[in-house]
């Protein structure tokens, strides 16, 4: 299957690969089928692009990366909407706002998208109290080393 992106131009994706948010995105409702896409080839950025049109396509990040005690829990709700039967089977990426310079990009921790990669479902799970903001800095660990 051929589809349009926002930062790779027209792409082949296979069908195993598209992720479902049955009940969309927060904003984006109606956008229910996505990919993950690689950004570079360390895959350190990936790009959650809809499959349907060039936009939405949200830059993420794996949230353990830079954040190494990072925490979320998931309610009975999520867990059953997803069919989630195994902490194994879970996958959570941040949002990035992504800015220039880079180094000043931030990511959403308060409300991570959930990935079943068992059976590619989704949702982005919205926290409502959490120790955590919708924008956090991903490279102020880097920044902090240079002074010590």
């Amino acid at each position: 299957m051929r589809i349009e992106t926002k930062y790779f131009g027209v792409v082949e994706i296979k069908e195993e690969d598209i992720i479902r948010f049955p009940q969309g995105i927060p904003g984006f409702l109606d956008e229910k089928d996505f990919v993950l896409l690689n950004f570079e080839e360390s895959g350190l950025f990936q790009v959650l692009q809809s499959i349907h049109q060039q936009n939405p396509a949200f830059v993420v990040i794996d949230p353990f990366l830079f954040v190494e005690d990072y925490q979320f829990k998931l309610d009975d709700a999520t867990i059953n909407q997803l069919s989630i039967e195994k902490k194994e089977e879970v996958r959570a990426l941040s949002i990035v706002t992504v800015r220039e310079p880079l180094t000043t990009s931030t990511a959403n921790l308060q409300a991570p998208v959930i990935i079943n990669q068992s059976n590619k479902q989704a949702k982005q799970l919205v926290t409502m109290h959490s120790k955590y903001t919708t924008r956090e800095a991903i490279f102020q660990q880097s920044s902090n080393t240079k002074e010590a």
